[in-house]
């Protein structure tokens, strides 16, 4: 309860931290509004009609039911990538047989175009929320799985024996030394998988699904309705940024406290 009124009281100073990544937005907003100025508002739409499209489209229920949808499924799949990539890359991580054996695994999931995934999904699961939900897990569990296994490798002998050497607790030495450890490798990798399943949920949805954001950008392509794509790919990436800057990243800084 305490670790929450910390990050709760400090959220202000996250937001004036951030200010380099508003500007950066600012930023980009100014080129995309350059490019639609260029290349015409059916190409690119400018920033003030695609905003004016999405403010429209949120006054709706619909549009609101559909988002939740693909949320959720992104969401899911995340949590299980993340669970069991870092259930199991700790435990590789552990013996070096295991991490030997892992290693060509892991390169073929890496390795394997998610597209690919999609196909041999609905092949198996048909069209269903199964087959959105496996191509989220297989494609984001690769990330985490190694930056689970390459925290528990990279922990240093010294730091180890030092321990050892002043008889510290068992609870003191996960707190201490393990757990900032491999939180600082395996926390990038629930990151990077986040947006994995983001880009992945969007994908699966307009080839594999009939709702959804991803079902609403199959239906704006089949329209050329531009300014309800750009409106749509708005949304997934302001909820990711949320997710990420408002609910992880203070969390990060202050489980990484250790590093000042």
């Amino acid at each position: 309860m305490k670790f929450i009124l910390k990050i709760l009281k400090d959220f202000p100073a996250y937001l004036w931290n951030g200010w380099g990544a508003l500007a950066s937005i600012f930023l980009f907003i100014a080129c995309w509004d350059l490019g639609a100025q260029v290349y015409g508002e059916l190409v690119l739409p400018s920033p003030l009609k695609t905003f004016s499209t999405l403010y429209e489209m949120l006054q709706t229920e619909k549009v609101w039911a559909e988002i939740i949808i693909t949320t959720k499924r992104a969401f899911f799949g995340f949590l299980m990538s993340a669970v069991i990539g870092s259930v199991l890359g700790l435990i590789a991580g552990l013996f070096a047989t295991a991490s030997m054996m892992s290693r060509p695994i892991v390169t073929i999931l890496m390795g394997m175009p998610p597209i690919a995934w999609i196909v041999l999904a609905m092949i198996w699961f048909g069209m269903s929320d199964n087959t959105i939900i496996f191509t989220i897990v297989v494609a984001s569990f690769p990330l985490v799985f190694v930056g689970a296994l390459q925290g528990t490798r990279t922990i240093e002998d010294d730091l180890k024996e030092m321990c050892d050497s002043f008889h510290l607790p068992p609870k003191m030495k996960l707190t201490n030394l393990y757990f900032p450890h491999i939180f600082s490798y395996i926390f990038p990798a629930w990151v990077s998988a986040l947006g994995m399943s983001w880009k992945i949920v969007v994908m699966a949805e307009l080839l594999a699904s009939n709702n959804g954001v991803g079902a609403m950008l199959a239906n704006a392509r089949a329209q050329l309705d531009t300014p309800t794509a750009l409106a749509l790919v708005v949304v997934m990436i302001g909820t990711l940024m949320l997710i990420e800057y408002v609910v992880l990243e203070p969390i990060k800084r202050e489980v990484e406290l250790w590093r000042d």
